[in-house]
C-alpha cells in the first residue's frame, strides 16, 4: 500500500480509536452513577436523616484508571441536583429529582 495513503488510513484509525475511548469512558460513569443512585435508594436515603456515606475521594491518588470513576460519578449526580451532601458530609437522594429523571430514562 503506498505511503499517501497510509497516513490518512492511521490518521483516521486514531480517530475512530479516540472516539471509542471516550465513548467507553463515557459509558463506564453511566453505569457508576445508576449504581450509586441504586445504593441510595435501597439504603432509602431520600432525607439527610437517612443519609449514607459514600466515597467521594479517590482512594490512592497515584492510582490511575477505572478505579477512580466513582468519585467523578457522585461529583455529576450533586451537579445534576440527584444527590445532595448533607451538613455531616453524607448523600441522600433529591426525591423529586429521581422520579423526573426516571421518567425521562423511561421515554
Amino acid at each position: 500500500m503506498p505511503v499517501y495513503l497510509q497516513i490518512p488510513l492511521l490518521i483516521v484509525a486514531f480517530i475512530v480509536f479516540v472516539g471509542l475511548a471516550m465513548f467507553a469512558g463515557g459509558w463506564g460513569v453511566r453505569r457508576m452513577c445508576f449504581k450509586i443512585l441504586a445504593e441510595l435508594e435501597e439504603a432509602q436515603a431520600f432525607k439527610a436523616g437517612k443519609a449514607v456515606g459514600l466515597q467521594d475521594e479517590r482512594k490512592n491518588i497515584f492510582r490511575v484508571g477505572t478505579g477512580n470513576i466513582r468519585p467523578k460519578a457522585l461529583n455529576l449526580l450533586i451537579a445534576d441536583g440527584l444527590v445532595i451532601k448533607a451538613p455531616n458530609g453524607k448523600y441522600y437522594l433529591d426525591k423529586d429529582k429521581l422520579a423526573q429523571m426516571k421518567s425521562k430514562v423511561g421515554k
